[in-house]
């Protein structure tokens, strides 16, 4: 499948490089969308930079079979930005995994209401405010939303993940009501 990443800089270098090393890993192809191509994002500590694939004036949500959210300061310079916005939007209806602070670039996209998920703690009361049902565990999947707090929680993140998307590739279309069936 076709992940699309989206990242700005302060994303928290361990909640990309674990998923993404370990979807690649699984077959999938994960891609880095930012705001620009020509300039390469840093991560929170400064330990990795990432150059991007797209900007996200190249991609259209429907070129990917899920989108991924890595936490850190990102979510929230990427909930700042129109275009990153509408694309997030644009995967209502697909595989949508994020980590620590990535939920907020959902509400942002209105797409947490009803929806049972977790996050970062101090995000968590923000998921409440916006509609969602918070449960704090290390990980949640509600559908083809996957959930998680922290950096501590990447293995059943990743394990969750991989799960859906195995799921969804099976499935003859996307959606939340094929998955429940």
């Amino acid at each position: 499948m076709r992940i699309a990443c989206l990242l700005a800089d302060g994303y928290e270098e361990s909640e990309l490089r674990i998923p993404f090393d370990r979807f690649w890993s699984a077959g999938h192809q994960v891609v880095a969308i930012g705001a620009d191509k020509l300039r390469p994002v840093t991560g929170k500590h400064g330990e990795e930079q990432v150059e991007l694939d797209f900007s996200i004036f190249e991609v259209d949500p429907a070129d990917f079979d899920a989108l991924f959210i890595p936490g850190g300061h990102s979510p929230d310079a990427l909930r700042a930005h129109p275009a990153m916005v509408a694309f997030a939007h644009g995967f209502r209806e697909k595989p949508i995994l994020a980590i620590c602070h990535g939920p907020q670039l959902l509400m942002t996209a209105g797409l947490v209401e009803g929806r049972t998920m977790t996050a970062w703690r101090t995000v968590q009361n923000d998921l409440r405010n916006a509609g969602a049902n918070v449960i704090d565990a290390e990980v949640v999947t509600d559908g083809l939303l996957v959930t998680s707090r922290h950096p501590g929680d990447l293995d059943a993140f990743v394990a969750a993940s991989l799960e859906v998307l195995a799921q969804t590739r099976e499935l003859p279309q996307y959606g939340r009501e094929v998955m429940a069936q």
